[in-house]
């Protein structure tokens, strides 16, 4: 008689005689498959897989017809179990077969999206998930597509995961491919209503059709902005509705879309103008760009009448949407207009503004609204088109770590170098060294040459065939340099200020022509300079501004064909205290202050795709050195500063020292503080002044106009009573109550504690200082709250501590909670009804761990993915309320932050995203609840909340 035997599986007759079949490999485990002949056989473990999920998902670049028939027997028994199947891919080189995804639609009930990109290819990934009820779930992750080759006979490697070995990886799999699922780039494919669409963009992009031949007819499409677009648009939102500015600049980089923008920017002013059709003239200096700019405005109003042409030969009849060359706008036309005939004005390329041109095209008109486009908002005498023609400001500019995550700009290299030149003793004048000092420790300098031609033939790959643009201090650097260069062999030579016009436009030709390695330039950032074949970049100067410092960067980042990165070699000396390193970095990098040293001694490990940053020996140690002496910055160095620049105004300080305002309150350190010890105060201290200047860092994260002026009316020397306010004004003053003594501070009333303010002068001036200085920063535009909430002072996208949130939910109170003893994640708000859900993203404090944040983070800018604490049961009275809210007329509102600590160690405030409804759940203790916003994510916001984006 046989002894015991191992039960290994419970299989489910699919079809007569027909069973489920067990994976060769144990669930549990994970292993390496090849397809190698004594290996396992890819597709005959998927077709396994597929027997017993009870959830599929597949992630694949392309799918092919033979890869489908590998598998169907499989796909057609997993439909008829009702198991639901998910497929991402896209039309990456036109290899995906259409008949091959109908199949999968039709045949087998997979939903599938598809991503029609076609511009780059952002999705490479191959990948299947295999959820199952018993939480044996399993993955494949390699290079398989959904293909003949790839599933039996392709020399592929894959590795096969496990909920038991590798959890974490099976999380972030599952985080990562709803993040896809519910990215707008991932369209739903119906093969009934998208065949032809997906004809044509498989024939694009496998190169048997021309763009030309692609029709796509926007009608019923609404054109939606991407993520950086939207950005853009909100904070030029915020530049009219907020700060009242008519007159606009937006600096974005060639190819991102300023068109678009504009037009989008137009649909969105349509509601603020009488009959929704406000006048615009829409000027540019080219035919091409004007029939283009009207196709785009035409798609994004999904209008094929609207707009018409004034140029050459062509005049408009109805003459209210003018989309006209600057040339057309001559003085005997212009004069036939009104000044007040357009509503609306869109200049393109408005670094022509200062040419007569355009200038009388400016002068002539008085538009509502003026909007002007550009890449490059520098003008060739160095000075800037925002300083004469916008105050000094720019409303929206791309930030550059945007551009790169998107894909936008060229994949950069940057190198930084010792140079081994010393600039301690130099001269430092206005926030940088004194030009001609630095000009005369270069020029003449041939072991610091000899070092930037050895760096170039080993850094570049053809230094024959390169195109070079260097920044240099003088003139005289400049010319002694191209001179170096030519007697090494190069064919090189300088421009600056002096160089005639026809000098200048045959050295760019020259350059372009590949006749030319290297042009040595100073000051000369002008249009003509953003040549999109410069290859290579030399940074012979110290740059001081992150601003001076992505202009040079900039000349080199345009996308070209032949151009696969961009070689930037920064020459890197011992500096004074006084430089700062960190600005440039922060700008490459969007770090914070503290985090970019961390990252800086790690090389930069997460750096957008195809980039990179290199320190090279001391050069690493001279730029951590500078960096940590600033964050290192002491009340002893700021009153230093303070001294030398004579200045009571906080906002003064902070323009002329290039501080950022959180580093004078770093270790409860103050204005007020730093203005006594400098000598410049001599006022005495009110008593309880010192713990009040503790609590100003609680008002540095204020971004919403009618809480600051709220505040500051209470701060005023004129403040009413508290008992005197309306209703939103005493929630407001509790608010600001509470920021200032978070534990009450041993008073009896509010009234009481503001009173108290009265004698405190000089704390009053500084929050006044602060809360106008703050409030110009803000980039969100904040949203009232509506309905049952229509009372409650919180505004949707702004930024709240602690004790504002709980102040103004009227859970802080006298003789009840206060805001210093409130550590939990939620709180129920019996008098309003409603969940407060007060979420941290990134509970690990190291960034590079590699189990960092699955639990809550955003799927699209409208669903969001929470996890409750681990106490709360679906079947709970919590859990249930969590389902049912809408039902039972309860609310829910998400606060996020990013971090638990700012840069200077304290609480970071949340950002109110706004009122929530139940979309769904998983598991228990704890649930995995989706919430659908009903505001989407701010882009920003957006872009570090999301798990993963396309």
């Amino acid at each position: 008689m046989e002894g015991p035997r191992q039960l290994l599986a419970l299989a489910q007759q699919e079809a007569p005689g027909v069973y489920a079949v067990r994976p060769l490999t144990p669930l549990s485990e994970t292993s390496l498959i090849t397809n190698s002949p004594d290996d396992l056989n890819l597709g005959t473990e998927l077709r396994a897989e597929l027997a017993t999920a009870d959830r599929i998902d597949l992630l694949c670049a392309f799918v092919k017809w033979y890869g489908i028939r590998v598998l169907e027997d499989s796909l057609r028994a997993a439909k008829e179990r009702g198991v639901p199947i998910r497929v991402i891919t896209t039309t990456y080189i036109g290899a995906t077969d259409r008949h091959a995804l109908d199949r999968l639609v039709h045949d087998f009930g997979a939903t599938v999206k598809v991503n029609y990109e076609i511009r780059s290819t952002r999705l490479h990934a191959k990948a299947w998930l295999f959820r199952r009820s018993s939480g044996f779930d399993t993955a494949y992750v390699g290079s398989s597509n959904l293909s003949k080759a790839a599933l039996l006979d392709g020399l592929e490697w894959n590795v096969r995961l496990s909920s038991v070995a590798t959890p974490a990886v099976l999380d972030k799999f599952e985080a990562t491919f709803d993040a896809y699922w519910n990215d707008s780039a991932f369209e739903t494919y119906d093969p009934d209503q998208h065949g032809e669409r997906l004809d044509s963009a498989l024939a694009q992009a496998g190169g048997t059709a021309s763009a030309a031949d692609l029709r796509i007819s926007l009608s019923g499409l609404e054109v939606r902005p991407f993520p950086y677009q939207q950005d853009m648009l909100e904070r030029l939102r915020i530049e009219r509705e907020i700060r009242g500015r008519s007159r606009n600049l937006l600096v974005a980089a060639t190819g991102t879309g300023k068109t678009v923008m504009a037009a989008l920017d137009y649909r969105n002013l349509r509601e603020k103008f009488e009959g929704g059709r406000p006048r615009l003239l829409f000027v540019a200096h080219r035919k091409e760009i004007l029939k283009q700019s009207l196709r785009t405005y035409q798609e994004v109003l999904d209008d094929a009448s609207f707009g018409e042409l004034l140029y050459g030969g062509e005049d408009p009849r109805a003459g209210n949407h003018v989309f006209a060359s600057v040339q057309s706008l001559n003085i005997q036309r212009l004069e036939q207009m009104a000044p007040d005939h357009f509503d609306i004005i869109v200049i393109d390329e408005f670094h022509h503004a200062t040419a007569t041109t355009y200038r009388r095209v400016i002068d002539h008109f008085k538009p509502k609204e003026l909007l002007g486009l550009t890449a490059t908002p520098e003008r060739m005498d160095g000075l800037n088109v925002q300083d004469e023609f916008f105050d000094g400001r720019i409303a929206a500019e791309m930030r550059l770590w945007e551009a790169l995550e998107n894909d936008l700009l060229c994949p950069f290299h940057y190198f930084g170098i010792p140079d081994g030149t010393d600039l301690t003793n130099l001269g430092w004048q206005k926030g940088t060294y004194a030009n001609q000092e630095l000009g005369d420790l270069y020029t003449g300098n041939h072991a610091r040459a000899r070092i930037v031609v050895k760096q170039i033939c080993d850094k570049v790959s053809q230094p024959g065939a390169m195109r070079a643009l260097g920044f240099c201090v003088t003139k005289a650097h400049a010319h002694f340099m191209a001179d170096f260069f030519r007697q090494a062999g190069f064919q090189a030579t300088a421009l600056d200020s002096d160089s005639p016009a026809a000098v200048r436009a045959q050295a760019l030709s020259e350059l372009r022509d590949g006749k030319l390695q290297v042009i040595f330039s100073v000051d000369l950032f002008n249009e003509g300079l953003d040549i999109p074949d410069v290859d290579t970049l030399l940074l012979l100067r110290p740059t001081n501004s992150a601003t001076i410092f992505l202009q040079q960067l900039g000349r080199g980042l345009r996308r070209t064909q032949t151009k696969p990165v961009l070689t930037v070699l920064d020459f890197i000396g011992q500096h004074r205290a006084e430089f700062r390193f960190e600005e440039q970095f922060r700008a490459l990098t969007n770090l914070s202050r503290n985090r970019l040293v961390d990252h800086i001694e790690r090389d930069f490990p997460l750096l957008p795709s195809g980039c990179q940053i290199i320190l090279e020996g001391k050069a690493k140690d001279l730029v951590l050195d500078n960096i940590r002496t600033q964050l290192g910055a002491t009340v002893k160095t700021l009153v230093t500063e303070v001294k030398a620049y004579r200045t009571l105004r906080l906002a003064d300080y902070l323009r002329e020292s290039r501080r950022e305002i959180k580093e004078l309150y770093k270790s409860d350190n103050s204005w007020t503080t730093v203005l006594r010890r400098a000598g410049l105060l001599n006022s005495p201290s009110p008593s309880g002044e010192s713990a009040l200047l503790k609590r100003v860092h609680a008002f540095l994260h204020i971004d919403d106009s009618e809480r600051a002026n709220a505040y500051l009316r209470l701060l005023a020397d004129d403040a009413p009573p508290y008992e005197s306010l309306p209703p939103t004004d005493q929630a407001y003053a509790r608010m600001l109550f509470f920021n200032l003594w978070d534990n009450a501070g041993g008073f009896t009333s509010f009234q009481e504690g503001l009173a108290s303010l009265r004698t405190q002068q000089a704390l009053r001036d500084e929050l006044r200082q602060v809360l106008s200085y703050v409030i110009d920063q803000a980039d969100h535009f904040p949203i009232p709250l509506e309905g049952d909430h229509s009372h409650v002072p919180l505004k949707v996208h702004s930024a709240y501590n602690r004790s504002e949130i709980l102040a103004a939910l009227g859970v802080a109170r006298f003789g009840g909670q206060m805001p210093r003893s409130f550590a939990q994640g939620v709180q129920w708000v019996d008098e309003l009804q409603t969940d407060a859900l007060l979420i941290t993203l990134e509970k690990n404090e190291k960034d590079f761990s590699p189990t960092i944040r699955y639990k809550d983070y955003a799927l699209s800018p409208t669903l969001f993915h929470w996890e409750s604490q681990n106490s709360t049961a679906e079947t709970s009275p919590t859990g249930l309320r969590y389902q049912h809210h809408a039902q039972r007329g309860t609310h829910v509102l998400l606060f996020m932050r990013r971090y638990k600590n700012t840069d200077i160690g304290k609480s970071q405030p949340w950002v109110l995203l706004g009122p929530a409804t139940y979309e769904g759940h998983t598991s228990s203790k704890p649930m995995a609840i989706t919430w659908r916003l009903q505001h989407p994510l701010p882009a920003d916001v957006w872009s570090y909340a999301a798990i993963a984006t396309s």
